[in-house]
């Protein structure tokens, strides 16, 4: 009996630590997504967006990989190491289509503090010369990027960290208005540490608690020491980036290509510079000497790991929490689907495995995610072959970015923050929908500015937890009344007897930055139940993900994608009677659910609306002003549905 339990016992364990080849290969492909998509990619279609949108965002790398390594306190060339391993790592292993994953403002400047403070400029003059070293540099710029890769090291660390703990979906505790107030803050900082060369002047390295308004109040100090060729050429270069980039958004969909400006600015001031000798003969400073090729891996310095833990923690959260936002929004836009957990793993190997290539701590980047929609990429192909050119920059090209004027390199940066600095417009959005958005926005985006980006976004966080507590004791989270399935027969002039579908739900919470995403699901699974029961089987097992709230699951079907094989039509009332009080992010929420059931043809009404909660969606999203949304109560709902005759099928009435 003991030896027959034994061997039952041992049977179960074996099968329990047996792997199967598809329990593996699935496993591969959910932790390799280039394999998903990779064998379906189709050459004829998305090669050739993907070939240009390559092209023009390897311009951008190249240029924000040189600007962000000065802005990181390194030698240029370790920027373009910076914007190719990253972004194969991030090609490989994560989700995002059109996210480019690169070189980064914020993170550059949070690395710099540990580079200045453990390898001060002051060291240089006793460092020396070595060809034995990296690529003939001197030892102090080896070691000042042993620090920045250190950093990039123990930031990738920790949020690989984060990704076998599950806590990549932690993010949700950072509202929308959050994390736009901590980039814009950083954006500021990016654009005041540009201002040197942008005037030409020699500045020493200003960092710290209130740093941001000490480098301009060294710069009043000084202001007569600013070079007038530098800043004539900074101005000339920002009008000429603004206007051609204008004119290419405004006449996008009439040229199939658009203007590189920034490559041909580039090549521009280079040969002014090098043809007129402006190095000399005015002063003006240029990039510099870049040494060809890439240099041997070499492991960062773990002895230095615990000095710089701190800067190491706000790469990791900061640039995460950006890089998810961007993933997240292309998500949105182009109706697919990325894993918060896989996003944490891709971007900690991004930082982990490219350190031991002399790279700065990397992230995406809003610019470049920006350049990607605009010139139309399909896929990571884009990134891919934006590296190859990268690659031909390292080895070829690099040399003649010697004559490259500081303050163009400065001025091309400048315009690329344009997305993030006119996030200042929704700062009137926010008053309108929910002032104690708009003031926590204003707050987070003055700690940042005063302090530092991971401060102002860890201010920002608390400060909405806050508030969420506070608001949520006063709040009716369940409804009083607990209505049952409800059934409304309607008899149509075409059909002798039809059941008329109509699906009333009932939002018996406050809708904030916490549970978005909770409803969002819950809705979708309301909608996939329900389409469920009431779809034939041949229907179903064709594709049992084909909800008639198509784009609210993102589109996405198990089997096949197939047409909606009934032709009746949906109205969807949601009852907010329990809605109690709501934000920013609740409000974008429920319009972004009216909107993708407005192109699914299925009609939304609100009932119980309050008269802030109608102001805000108004005002926030362009509702289909010719048929009514807001109804007093759900049976005047019910009763525009009835007058319209519109539908043919029956729904249940489900809570959330």
């Amino acid at each position: 009996m003991t030896g027959a339990k034994r061997k039952k016992k041992s049977m179960f364990w074996s099968k329990m630590h047996t792997p199967h080849y598809e329990d593996i290969k699935q496993w591969c492909r959910r932790r390799l997504p280039i394999l998903e998509w990779a064998p379906h990619y189709n050459l004829k279609e998305n090669l050739l967006p993907d070939t240009v949108s390559g092209i023009m965002l390897a311009v951008q790398q190249v240029t924000q990989g040189l600007a962000f390594a000065i802005l990181s306190s390194v030698h240029p060339v370790f920027g373009l190491y910076g914007s190719l391993f990253p972004a194969i790592i991030y090609a490989i292993f994560g989700m995002g289509r059109h996210v480019a994953t690169g070189t980064f403002a914020l993170t550059s400047l949070i690395s710099a503090n540990a580079v200045e403070r453990l390898v001060p400029q002051s060291s240089r003059n006793l460092t020396t010369q070595s060809n034995s070293s990296v690529l003939g540099l001197s030892d102090f710029e080896v070691q000042r990027i042993g620090v920045a890769a250190a950093v990039s090291f123990l930031g990738g660390v920790i949020q690989v960290a984060m990704f076998v703990l599950q806590l990549g979906s932690a993010t949700f505790l950072c509202a929308d208005f959050v994390i736009s107030a901590m980039t814009t803050g950083a954006a500021t900082h990016v654009v005041t540490s540009q201002v040197k060369y942008l005037l030409g002047i020699k500045m020493p390295y200003i960092s710290g608690p209130l740093g941001f308004f000490y480098i301009y109040a060294y710069v009043f100090e000084n202001i007569k020491s600013v070079r007038l060729e530098a800043l004539l050429l900074s101005l000339l270069s920002i009008v000429v980036l603004v206007l051609v980039k204008e004119l290419n958004e405004q006449f996008k969909r009439k040229i199939k290509v658009v203007l590189p400006v920034d490559l041909v600015l580039i090549i521009a001031s280079s040969f002014a510079c090098y043809c007129t000798n402006m190095e000399n003969t005015y002063g003006l400073e240029v990039v510099g000497r870049i040494p060809k090729g890439i240099p041997p891996p070499r492991a960062p310095p773990m002895n230095i790991l615990s000095a710089v833990i701190t800067e190491a923690f706000g790469v990791a959260l900061v640039g995460y929490v950006a890089s998810l936002a961007l993933a997240q929004g292309s998500a949105k836009k182009f109706k697919y689907s990325v894993d918060d957990n896989q996003e944490v793993l891709a971007h900690g190997l991004s930082n982990v495995i490219p350190s031991f290539f002399f790279c700065i701590p990397s992230a995406a980047a809003m610019g470049r995610t920006a350049g990607l929609y605009s010139t139309g990429a399909k896929t990571q192909v884009a990134c891919l072959i934006s590296c190859i050119f990268v690659l031909i920059v390292i080895y070829a090209i690099g040399p003649l970015l010697y004559w490259l004027p500081m303050c163009v390199l400065a001025s091309i940066i400048v315009v690329g923050l344009k997305g993030m600095l006119i996030q200042f417009r929704d700062l009137k959005k926010y008053w309108n929908v929910d002032k104690i958005d708009w003031g926590i926005w204003v707050s987070t985006y003055v700690f940042t500015i005063c302090f530092a980006a991971n401060v102002g976004l860890l201010f920002g966080v608390i400060c909405t937890i806050a508030i969420v507590i506070g608001r949520f004791p006063r709040a009716k989270t369940l409804s009083i009344k607990n209505m049952k399935e409800m059934e409304f027969k309607v008899k149509t002039e075409t059909d002798d007897e039809s059941l008329q579908q109509v699906k009333i739900i009932s939002i018996n919470n406050p809708l904030v930055f916490l549970n978005v995403k909770k409803f969002h699901m819950d809705l979708i699974n309301i909608m996939q139940k329900e389409n469920a029961n009431n779809q034939p089987l041949d229907d179903i097992s064709k594709c049992e993900q084909n909800t008639l709230l198509n784009s609210l699951s993102n589109g996405n079907c198990n089997e096949e994608t197939v047409q909606s094989s009934s032709h009746d039509k949906l109205a969807l009332i949601l009852d907010c009677s329990g809605l109690t009080f709501f934000d920013y992010s609740g409000v974008s929420m429920l319009v972004e659910v009216y909107m993708d059931c407005k192109d699914q043809s299925v009609d939304v009404l609100l009932a119980n609306c309050t008269a802030s909660l109608i102001k805000a969606m108004k005002y926030y999203g362009n509702l289909d002003s010719e048929k009514p949304i807001f109804f007093e109560s759900v049976s005047a709902a019910i009763s525009n549905i009835y007058s319209n005759k519109n539908f043919n099928k029956l729904g249940d009435h489900s809570e959330v």
